[in-house]
């Protein structure tokens, strides 16, 4: 072997020595310390990718368990009362991160109590042209116009129909039904929805509020919404089972104050009744943005935006119908604190989606150890106790 020959396979050597080195430590200090690796290797990573592209990626390594399952032990204060649940913490994901149900015992693992799939339309459908998503740092917030993309019901339910609920340990499968862009009978959508995952859902969740389907917000006016719950209801009073998953509601946050008095009037009386709200959705509304890349892109804003927003429906909503319904929070929740005030303006439990996008799994038990402190530093024993305290 001549001496050129040799030297080339000791830098080959020597680069396989070094790739191979700093693999090992790359997968040592992933196990040691995996909130400080995703902090300082993959969130940098992450926010380089394609948003849809990193969406999909993290949906993917959640459900094969590639992150770790949450090392933490839920303290009884965040115990809370949902429907008719008893949750061990009150903080789920929000529909739209897991559209089709790939990774629900995965972020079960990463300490959600609640997983809300969908939103899940009868028929496949691919939803709006790429590019659909965006993201903007600067405002901690992102804009996504996916416009319902779904496997369909059949598609779904084959994911979900086996789930052993066991590996939920006492967590709630939520299901967010939504309509198909072409449908003429959107009533008849959320039907046909009912009657597939009835067995399977532990609660439903109809969603007229999505921003990026044409005509759907409409379903919101009184006339259009006591049509739909009417016609809702009747289908889950006619199941053939001996107790029916409770309907909640998806609003949005961009209602002015007579309709949101409008609904609450649809939703007290007995034939067109909910049994829980999730407020709000994403907005429309473009104010303040600090990102002027991506600001008038069309679509819905989510994040920290939509925080005091979201928060004052809350507390509007929880006045109207004097803490008789029960609501799930929404929108911009990043910390314990945007968890607390949600709580406080009548929320029993928050869901999250753009903390995740921008903190990934850490954020999870972060909004869980602060929301704790909160909540024994102001004498609660338990977040039901605090529900509505700020409101007056």
């Amino acid at each position: 072997m001549s001496s050129k020959q040799n030297n080339l396979k000791k830098i080959k050597s020597l680069c396989y020595l070094t790739l191979g080195g700093t693999l090992s430590y790359q997968f040592i200090y992933f196990k040691k310390d995996f909130n400080g690796y995703y902090d300082t290797f993959l969130r940098p990573f992450s926010q380089l990718l394609d948003p849809e592209w990193a969406h999909i990626i993290g949906v993917s390594a959640i459900k094969y368990g590639i992150f770790p399952p949450e090392n933490f032990q839920d303290p009884n204060v965040l115990k809370t009362k949902l429907l008719k649940y008893e949750l061990s913490n009150p903080i789920g994901i929000a529909a739209g991160f897991d559209k089709h149900g790939d990774a629900v015992t995965g972020l079960r693992r990463l300490g959600f109590s609640i997983v809300e799939i969908g939103s899940v339309t009868p028929e496949p459908q691919p939803g709006n042209p790429k590019p659909r998503v965006f993201r903007l740092p600067e405002d901690n917030a992102v804009i996504n116009r996916y416009g319902f993309n779904s496997e369909g019901h059949d598609g779904v339910l084959k994911k979900v129909k086996n789930l052993d609920k066991a590996l939920l340990q006492n967590g709630l499968l939520g299901i967010n039904l939504g309509k198909n862009k072409t449908s003429n009978d959107a009533i008849q959508d959320y039907i046909l929805g009912i009657n597939k995952f009835f067995d399977i859902a532990d609660y439903f969740v109809i969603n007229i509020s999505s921003p990026n389907t044409p005509g759907l917000r409409s379903l919101q006016s009184k006339e259009e919404l006591q049509k739909l719950l009417a016609a809702v209801n009747k289908a889950l009073n006619s199941l053939k089972t001996g107790t029916k998953p409770p309907l909640l509601l998806k609003l949005a946050p961009d209602l002015s104050l007579e309709e949101i008095k409008d609904i609450v009037a649809v939703i007290m009386k007995k034939d067109t009744k909910v049994d829980g709200l999730i407020i709000a959705n994403t907005t429309i509304e473009r104010k303040s943005l600090m990102n002027k890349v991506y600001a008038s892109e069309i679509g819905g804003l989510s994040g920290k935006p939509l925080a005091n927003k979201s928060t004052d429906m809350i507390k509007t909503v929880y006045k109207l119908t004097k803490g008789s319904v029960p609501i799930i929070g929404v929108g911009g929740v990043f910390s314990g604190q945007d968890a607390y005030d949600k709580i406080l303006a009548g929320a029993s439990a928050v869901q999250i989606y753009t903390a995740l996008i921008y903190f990934g799994p850490p954020v999870v038990t972060k909004i869980k150890t602060e929301l704790a402190e909160l909540l024994i530093k102001d004498g609660y024993s338990n977040v039901n106790e605090a529900v509505g305290k700020g409101v007056k």
